[in-house]
């Protein structure tokens, strides 16, 4: 079970959490709704490739990747979403999607939003599309050791188009 290694995990590194159960959801933004958190706060996992190796990018829920600007940081012109069939082997315990950010539990480098980096709390999937956890930015940063520097833009919706984003510094 995919949230008893996280929580083995967090508990023999003396990390305090609070781990959430919800009702079934897919996307980040629900999850955090449901949850009664930030989008902000709460942390999607999307995994990347880079010149053909996977990475973890964490940011906020409300964000979205600018490609362009991982392009630049690492100098290539080879940053591309990652597919499913690319990157469910690494991760056989838990349900498609709902990765948590921990990295080092999966052998791959993580990546976090600086805009995330500036919150007290963070959230994230546990692992499956029914819970989460909770814990201090601060831990997770210390157990993760995550590259940090600005790669995502938060996007919103207008009232008038729902389906129209803009994205936003």
């Amino acid at each position: 079970m995919p949230v008893e290694k996280l929580k083995t995990f967090l508990d023999e590194n003396k990390v305090k959490y609070v781990t959430i159960k919800h009702s079934s959801a897919y996307t980040s933004q629900e999850i955090a709704a449901k949850a009664h958190i930030s989008g902000k706060e709460f942390a999607k996992t999307v995994i990347v490739k880079i010149d053909g190796r996977l990475a973890m990018a964490v940011l906020p829920a409300s964000y979205q990747v600018d490609f362009k600007m991982l392009e630049e940081i690492f100098g290539t012109t080879k940053v591309a979403l990652a597919t499913e069939a690319e990157f469910n082997r690494f991760f056989p315990d838990c349900e498609v999607g709902a990765m948590p950010p921990f990295g080092n539990l999966y052998d791959m480098e993580v990546f976090v939003a600086e805009s995330l980096a500036e919150d007290e709390d963070i959230a994230f999937n546990a692992g499956n599309h029914t819970e989460m956890i909770q814990l201090k930015y601060k831990d997770f940063e210390r157990l993760v050791e995550p590259r940090v520097f600005k790669f995502s833009w938060k996007t919103v919706s207008f009232p008038g188009d729902p389906s129209e984003r803009w994205a936003v510094n």
